[in-house]
């Protein structure tokens, strides 16, 4: 089990083809989203705890619960084809932030996962989005 975290976790998993830090601590897999900045216009990749949905992928964008939207979501919001990497498996995506019924059901699906999400959810005062990101 891996206690890898940012761009360290981002190096071994790629070199490793997500041998070393494809399951993160507590045993939550982690997949590899990579994202072009909207200021920037520069690639971004980032290690996230995922679910799945049928064949999508599905990812939470917690930050641990701080006042504002991680980066990463900031910038799929403006450019939603992004890259992901699951293992040796890497593809483009399009996210989507899921809404309504959808992100309940996915909301409690990711915390089975790693169920620190509730926790987090009560840190914010923001709605805390579930992303899914389908493979095209």
């Amino acid at each position: 089990m891996s206690h890898l975290f940012g761009q360290e976790h981002v190096r071994r998993y790629v070199e490793t083809d997500g041998e070393e830090g494809y399951v993160w601590r507590e045993g939550a897999p982690t997949l590899l989203l990579t994202v072009r900045g909207r200021k920037s216009g520069k690639e971004y990749t980032t290690p996230l705890i995922f679910g799945r949905s049928g064949d999508d992928y599905v990812v939470v964008a917690s930050q641990g619960g701080r006042p504002r939207h991680p980066d990463w979501y900031l910038n799929l919001a403006e450019h939603p084809d992004v890259r992901v990497q699951v293992k040796a498996d890497t593809f483009r995506a399009r996210a989507r932030t899921a809404e309504g019924e959808e992100r309940e059901r996915l909301w409690r699906a990711m915390n089975d996962i790693w169920p620190h999400y509730e926790e987090y959810q009560t840190r914010t005062s923001r709605i805390i989005p579930v992303v899914v990101l389908e493979r095209v």
